[in-house]
């Protein structure tokens, strides 16, 4: 969650003076948005640099083992070769020589994958009971209330006041990288198979990656490559691969007449 003040915050910038406000507007809106992108792109490589992201990279397969139990979807070795390709790539990508593994970190991540993989097989399995905007709208309220309960608890309430800039930063992560993001998530989750929908989860890293180093100027390593080819490559095994090849002629069902006696 210290993510999110620290974008929220990257966007306060001073106001103008009235006499400097003409001559300065174009300037300051500039040094916004680049404050903006730079945060974003530091967040997101903080998020490619995290070992809770290698944990997480085996969420696929423990999505098609579930979907294989409950779901019925077939377990096939592509499926399974694919999940260990991916779960290896994310590794490449996101481990570092200096990287310190911490036992409970490591024991969350994996609780955190657990849940959230069942949460997509389950969503999968019972459907949804309303819209999808619906559904985004009461899960995130109560999401919004346990957080309530526990910010008091554990951070305390906020001890500076709330400037425009972070309003602006606050409504834009509300709206797009939240409620905007988990409608397209519950219609990804009902028009894909579950376990489509958890490999192209892999995809953040890949991309967390790529904008710290075209944005950021990061290093990028042959090994962190060689990561990126092998998770596009699971995605591809999986997703792409695995779509159904439309023939030219649309299968024909025959004509049953209603009024014969079998």
């Amino acid at each position: 969650m210290s993510s999110l003040p620290a974008f929220v915050s990257a966007t306060s910038v001073p106001r103008p003076s009235s006499e400097l406000a003409s001559r300065t507007t174009k300037p300051r809106a500039s040094s916004l948005f680049k404050r903006c992108a730079t945060a974003l792109v530091e967040i997101m490589a903080s998020l490619a640099r995290s070992a809770g992201t290698i944990v997480g990279g085996i969420q696929p397969l423990i999505v098609a083992l579930l979907a294989s139990k409950l779901l019925n979807e077939r377990l096939s070795t592509r499926v399974i070769a694919a999940g260990l390709t991916g779960f290896f790539g994310v590794a490449l990508i996101t481990l570092q020589v200096q990287a310190r593994l911490d036992t409970t970190g490591i024991l969350a991540a994996l609780g955190g994958t657990l849940f959230m993989a069942t949460g997509i097989v389950l969503s999968k399995r019972w459907g949804q009971p309303a819209s999808p905007l619906t559904t985004t709208s009461w899960q995130l309220i109560a999401g919004g209330l346990t957080l309530l309960i526990a910010l008091p608890i554990f951070e305390g309430l906020p001890g500076t006041a709330l400037t425009a800039p972070n309003i602006g930063g606050y409504v834009y992560l509300s709206l797009v990288g939240t409620a905007f993001a988990y409608v397209m998530w519950f219609r990804g989750i009902a028009a894909l198979p579950a376990r489509s929908t958890a490999f192209l989860g892999l995809l953040s890293t890949v991309v967390a990656k790529l904008l710290g180093w075209a944005v950021a100027g990061e290093s990028l390593t042959p090994p962190q490559i060689l990561g990126v080819l092998f998770v596009l490559g699971s995605i591809s095994s999986v997703v792409l691969l695995a779509a159904p090849k439309r023939s030219g002629s649309a299968e024909v069902t025959p004509h049953r007449d209603p009024h014969m006696v079998e």
